[in-house]
């Protein structure tokens, strides 16, 4: 039964262990069966090798395929879609917009449930005909209307009663090679457990026309017995395949399996890479005998590189494996020592493009942060998780995603449920303080938790200059530089409205005679203008050249205060036990993509930030890690640093082996929203935007880092399956401090709406956020 498939695959997932406890200083063999005496010199005196761990020797995990073989692409006699289980969420987009619903058990079959529409997307990797077998039960609705790739394949009628197994054929020239687009519709829904439903969906089978044989699949995740020992893992029939798409790391990567063959005849495995942009590599061929085996495949080919890895099995029997593990050289970091003390800053409203350290063509003048970059570890690719300040501060502070902590719109507070790391280092015994010059992260927006001293700067009218800002924060720090502290700092000089003083703004437009409509003070209400549609402002290219050189201003003049701040830390002697983060809220654009200012859209001015962490003797310094991360990924990463237990609630991975120049396991992706209109996902230097419509954009920010260009997922079918693979599982989470994991888990609840006040939209409109006027339009007099 398939109920039972399914229950047994997770109870599989859940035993999995990591497969890193092996000895590391062992010479790796390409081929070993387990179980046979360890080879001289070592280090196991002889000793029978330990299953699965002995596989590892030398080796330590980067991803672990087999506790991820529901992200997997099984093909046994055509692609097998397992609906009602985590399987199904790479699919379907998880659960984001896509017209699925609930995943339930109905007359012992997995299942899950639409309403008027539902989208499946799925790859081809040999065009031709299909046969689609379509396991499915009427729970409101006969009619079921089907479009592949846009075009009408059938319109199938499933009477009501019992599961249907319904065929569709889909021609040759409706398939396409990389991701296809399944449309299901109904004409008719009626009420399931308060949901409207038409129909329930058992499992989809994509075959190629022709097919033979309707033996429905063994389950992929599975215990079986090779040679009187039982192990769990994935099992394949032969004829079989599957993929998975990785990140392939690129320090000596190394596929490791641990096989076995079982039933009558034998079978062969044979491995090969399919890297985006790139000719298929073929690995490896090897025979799978009877007993539980190790071996070895090296990666090198395919290093660094977005890959789908396939394992295919055949002649007869099945295969079984209990490790699938893409690893890499076991290094031997030592103890982490504990810093004592934290230093936050997070600049508004600057992008990594304007800093030299990120782009060496920049003109912007940053003297002391380029000293600072030096002597950091620098993240070339960091995101932010949402393009202005409410939801991306929110993210940093509690390490939660936007959808989950809720505090998205203008109105939106940040809960008093959640834990902010201000709140855990108080319970950690550490002096706490907040020097905040952002109208958006204050008390009105439940900002205040977790400081022994906090201040918002604009909520007090008082001056938001970086001057008065570094200089209240370095007099608190000197006055608790003998205590252990956390200090966030939040600066605003490069926000609207852009007024440096004059001799910052003549480093970048010395002009005296500009009469253009672009005065210092206006700037906000100018942006505000000048996005609207249509446009209440046009800027000339004098008021462009202007308003750059205002804005670029504010950063040499925020660059200036930021190094005496760093040299007064100096002096008291904080920089070798200080953990100091540098980072921004958001980018904000000059009309790259037709509009000004930022909280628009998502394109890299607004969503790639600069982020670098300072810690002498333990982050390498000068370091540049090319791996997409988050900035809600700080807080892990301080709270390891310093020796403080990270909250099981923290969404956020941890960052420190990058910071010791090591490789964080597991995908390396980095998740952004802006409100809910848009979902995204970068890996490397792929980016995928899903509109709430999931119609997608694809670019390749690495051959348009402008994003000019809006590519076609077919034209690069590796990035855009691993792209919709992690989006998918993600967007499917219940929980998302494990989105990746095969297992549900309970739903957050988000935050309630609050009422915008018009003292608030009045502050707001000050700091150029228009949004409120349509409430309150004398806020803006």
């Amino acid at each position: 039964m398939k109920t039972t498939r399914f229950r047994f695959a997770l109870t599989a997932l859940a035993c999995l262990t990591l497969c890193a406890c092996g000895d590391d200083d062992a010479e790796a063999t390409t081929t070993t069966p387990e179980g046979e005496a360890a080879e001289p010199g070592s280090g196991t005196s002889g000793r029978p090798s330990r299953s699965p761990s002995s596989s590892m020797r030398g080796l330590r995990p980067h991803m672990n395929l087999i506790e991820l073989a529901h992200l997997a692409d099984v093909d046994q006699g055509g692609l097998y879609i397992d609906f009602g289980t985590p399987s199904r969420m790479k699919y379907t987009s998880g659960i984001w917009n896509s017209g699925w619903g609930a995943d339930r058990i109905t007359d012992g079959e997995t299942v899950s449930r639409f309403g008027e529409r539902a989208r499946i997307y799925f790859p081809v990797w040999e065009v031709g005909a299909l046969t689609l077998h379509l396991r499915i039960k009427s729970a409101g609705s006969e009619q079921l209307i089907a479009f592949m790739n846009g075009n009408n394949v059938g319109e199938p009628r499933v009477e009501r009663g019992e599961f249907r197994d319904i065929v569709i054929e889909v021609p040759a020239e409706r398939v396409r090679r990389g991701e296809n687009y399944l449309l299901i519709r109904s004409t008719e829904t009626q009420e399931l457990d308060g949901a409207p439903t038409s129909f329930e969906v058992a499992s989809l089978w994509v075959r190629p026309a022709g097919a033979q044989g309707n033996a429905r699949p063994a389950a992929f995740a599975a215990q079986t017995e090779v040679g009187g020992q039982a192990r769990q893992g994935v099992a394949l029939s032969a004829p079989g395949s599957a993929s998975w798409f990785v990140e392939v790391p690129t320090e000596s990567p190394t596929l490791v399996f641990t096989h076995g063959h079982t039933g009558e005849g034998s079978a062969e495995v044979s491995v090969s890479a399919h890297p985006e942009g790139g000719e298929t590599v073929e690995l490896q061929t090897f025979d799978v005998g009877d007993s539980w085996t190790s071996t070895r495949v090296d990666l090198a080919a395919v290093a660094g590189k977005i890959t789908r890895l396939e394992v295919k099995v055949t002649g007869q029997g099945t295969v079984a494996f209990s490790d699938v593990v893409v690893a890499v050289p076991a290094v031997d970091l030592g103890a982490l020592p504990q810093a004592r003390n934290v230093v936050v800053l997070t600049v508004d409203t600057l992008r990594a493009s304007k800093l030299k350290p990120y782009n060496r063509r920049s003109r912007v003048r940053t003297p002391a942060l380029d000293s600072f970059a030096e002597a950091s570890t620098l993240f070339e690719r960091s995101q932010t998780s949402e393009n202005w300040t409410k939801p991306a501060v929110a993210s940093i502070l509690t390490s939660l995603f936007p959808a989950t902590h809720g505090a998205k719109n203008d109105a939106s507070r940040l809960p008093q449920t959640v834990t902010t790391l201000g709140e855990v280092y108080q319970g950690a015994g550490f002096e706490t303080a907040s020097f905040l010059a952002n109208g958006h992260v204050s008390r009105a927006f439940g900002f205040d938790q977790g400081w022994d001293h906090y201040t918002n700067y604009i909520r007090e009218n008082r001056s938001t200059e970086a001057e008065n800002v570094f200089g209240e924060a370095a007099d608190w720090i000197e006055e608790h530089k003998d205590e252990r502290f956390f200090v966030y700092i939040q600066t605003i000089d490069p926000h609207v409205p852009y007024d440096p003083p004059d001799d910052y703004l003549r480093m970048y437009d010395a002009r005296t005679d500009y009469s253009g409509q672009v005065s210092n003070r206006s700037t906000g209400n100018l942006l505000g203008e000048a996005k609207k549609t249509p446009p209440g402002v046009v800027f000339t290219e004098s008021d462009v050249q202007r308003l750059e050189a205002l804005h670029d201003g504010e950063i040499s003049y925020h660059d200036e205060h930021f190094g005496q701040f760093l040299a007064k830390l100096h002096e008291w002697g904080l920089d070798e036990n200080t953990v100091f983060v540098f980072t921004s809220d958001h980018g904000e654009e000059f009309n790259e993509h037709g509009s000004w200012g930022h909280g628009h859209s998502i394109f890299q001015e607004l969503l790639a930030v600069p982020l670098m962490f300072r810690w002498p003797g333990v982050a390498t310094a000068n370091g540049r890690i090319p791996q997409a991360v988050s900035t809600m990924d700080i807080g892990p990463t301080i709270l390891e640093a310093t020796g403080v237990e990270i909250p099981s609630e923290f969404e956020g991975r941890s960052l420190m082996p990058y910071l010791r120049g090591s490789t964080a396991p597991g995908p390396a992706v980095a998740f952004s929203d802006f409100q809910e209109n848009r979902r995204v996902i970068r890996a490397a230097d792929w980016k995928l935007v899903l509109r709430s419509s999931l119609t997608y954009v694809l670019f390749d920010l690495a051959s348009d880092p402008n994003e000019r260009n809006e590519l076609d997922g077919r034209r690069n079918p590796i990035a855009m399956r691993y792209l919709r693979i992690m989006s998918g599982q993600f967007l499917g989470a219940r929980n998302r401090t494990r989105w990746l994991e095969g297992t549900a888990d309970a739903v957050r609840e988000h935050v309630r709406e609050e009422t915008m006040t018009e003292e608030l939209c009045r502050q707001l409109v000050a700091l150029g956020y228009m949004e409120c006027l349509g409430q309150f339009p004398g806020a803006g007099g």
